[in-house]
């Protein structure tokens, strides 16, 4: 047997005023229907909670117990109201995001930090994860939403296009680069890459980059971050193909060169699935990161 909220509130109402007729004013409920709830409830706890004289209402032993554990109810009560209010205008939930490397140093952090500003309630769960896993993640309503490479070619989901990057070629400040050959002059070079099995697009994109310019890169080692890859060229392990957004990293010792190649392009873009529950959260955060793009 429990005691619910709603048998509560009268009795925290009487036991403020300590007064039956000021108690039943203030619920707008009459005098007798106030003291039949209160009969009610000292029934099921068993006891009374309140010593009544003609000229007197005093708070027993038991009604002096009951006060603070009710009150406990009655905010959390009303916080469980307020939070699922909240979620049903997409002020509260958990949002699961799904990114990748190319979008980590670009635009991401600038836009957690503004999304959370506004939805403070909000609960932001980040995965780093390629782009055919969060392809997949969606469409088994594992993440909410996911920034990938475009396009995707899947009727469920819906995409938002953000912003371009491109590979660059970095390489160690000691390793001449021959704009003149382009990539090609990297052919004798060992490479430094991405493993297939972190990013699959970005792997396929750098081996087939590599094949255009007449050569398969030698590679001698494997990093899955980044700024791994970018500081194992600084100590000249290796050279590599990464994203011009790399280039915000300021890794001293690296030097970047364009590529001059149309096929070292991408599109970059948010994507959902059409059927999402929390289609409000996720069109507040799609609007945030676009609004970010806009503003770089």
């Amino acid at each position: 047997m429990y005691l619910q909220y709603d048998e509560l509130r009268p009795f925290l109402v009487l036991a403020e005023e300590l007064h039956f007729r000021k108690a039943a004013e203030r619920p707008f409920v009459s005098q007798p229907a106030l003291s039949k709830q209160i009969q009610r409830l000292e029934e099921k706890i068993g006891g009374p909670l309140f010593a009544r004289t003609r000229c007197k209402v005093a708070l027993t032993e038991a009604g002096r117990v009951l006060i603070p554990l009710a009150e406990k109810l009655a905010r959390e009560s009303r916080f469980a109201f307020d939070s699922a209010r909240a979620a049903v205008e997409g002020r509260a939930s958990t949002l699961r995001i799904g990114f990748g490397i190319a979008s980590v140093s670009a635009v991401l952090p600038r836009t957690i930090l503004r999304f959370r500003r506004g939805n403070p309630l909000v609960e932001l769960q980040m995965r780093d994860m390629s782009t055919p896993s969060q392809i997949a993640a969606l469409l088994d309503d594992k993440i909410d939403i996911g920034i990938v490479r475009l396009p995707v070619a899947h009727t469920e989901l819906d995409t938002r296009p953000l912003f371009s990057d491109r590979l660059v070629a970095a390489t160690p400040r000691s390793v001449p680069y021959k704009s003149s050959e382009g990539l090609a002059c990297l052919r004798d070079r060992p490479f430094i890459c991405l493993p297939r099995s972190v990013s699959e697009t970005f792997h396929d994109h750098v081996s087939d980059l590599c094949r255009r310019a007449g050569f398969t890169p030698r590679v001698v080692q494997e990093a899955s971050e980044l700024f791994t890859i970018l500081n194992l060229i600084r100590a000249g392990l290796g050279v590599s193909l990464v994203p011009s957004s790399a280039l915000r990293m300021h890794v001293p010792g690296v030097r970047f060169h364009d590529l001059h190649m149309p096929e070292a392009q991408w599109s970059i873009g948010v994507v959902w699935n059409k059927l999402a529950e929390k289609s409000e959260l996720i069109a507040r955060f799609a609007a945030t990161i676009r609004s970010v793009v806009r503003s770089s």
